[in-house]
């Protein structure tokens, strides 16, 4: 794959600013980066800003041939890919937790947020914190503090760029997502977990039991097992240790 990477001072959002682009018709292996952005989202439309230069904050355009409710698989890639960058670079030790952030114990490090253009085109934006780790009140850390290492954004760009190439293909057939299902499922922190899942309409707990074709969270309830597509998930506590 050819990587084509805008470098930016400042933007409203990576994966605004690469989405139309992709609605364009811009090809896929085009990469957005910023020093900073104005108007960052997590899910939900949540507002995270950090200092320039404090975070990796990029988007990736990819084209995978996926179904539309299959687009966590393409979370699922970037994040497996940025954990495996930061293994590389810092011997950082990061969990993941369903459906899109990296985790060092239950602080969140980094976020993956996909986005879908109307040609079924992905976009996937990716926020680090390098030596930012957010407000008081949030739960959260930096690779610095985490690892005693600072990182410069662009070194572990490169990096999670070669292991996003490495799962790229996995995306495009059964037999490729069955194996990214099953990286995915080894460092997949929520599995085993009791959770309380927290959606619009709906609120429920239950233990975290696996993931299906689709990348939805299995959680097994007392009325019965619910597949998630969607929602805020909390770690309450272990129930299991092995998977």
């Amino acid at each position: 794959m050819v990587w084509r990477v805008e470098r930016l001072e400042s933007v409203g959002s990576t994966n605004t600013h690469l989405r139309a682009q992709a609605e364009a018709g811009a090809p896929e292996g085009r990469v957005v980066v910023a020093d900073f952005q104005s108007a960052g989202r997590g899910r939900h439309d949540r507002v995270w800003e950090a200092p320039s230069r404090s975070s990796l904050l990029c988007s990736v355009l990819l084209r995978p041939t996926l179904e539309p409710d299959q687009r966590q698989w393409a979370v699922a890639a970037v994040a497996l890919a940025a954990r495996a960058a930061l293994v590389r670079l810092c011997g950082l030790s990061v969990g993941l937790k369903w459906p899109n952030d990296l985790e060092v114990d239950d602080a969140k490090l980094a976020g993956v947020l996909a986005e879908s253009s109307p040609d079924g085109a992905v976009v996937v934006g990716l926020g680090v914190n390098l030596t930012f780790e957010g407000p008081p009140q949030a739960r959260a850390t930096s690779v610095r503090a985490a690892a005693g290492v600072t990182l410069e954004p662009e070194a572990l760009l490169d990096i999670v760029l070669e292991e996003i190439e490495r799962r790229r293909p996995l995306l495009d057939d059964v037999e490729g997502r069955a194996r990214l299902r099953e990286e995915y499922r080894r460092a997949l922190g929520t599995l085993g977990r009791r959770v309380r899942v927290e959606q619009p309409s709906t609120t429920f707990e239950g233990e975290a039991r696996d993931l299906d074709d689709a990348g939805r969270l299995v959680v097994a309830t007392e009325s019965g097992e619910v597949a998630v597509a969607a929602g805020d998930v909390v770690h309450l506590r272990t129930v299991r240790a092995e998977r």
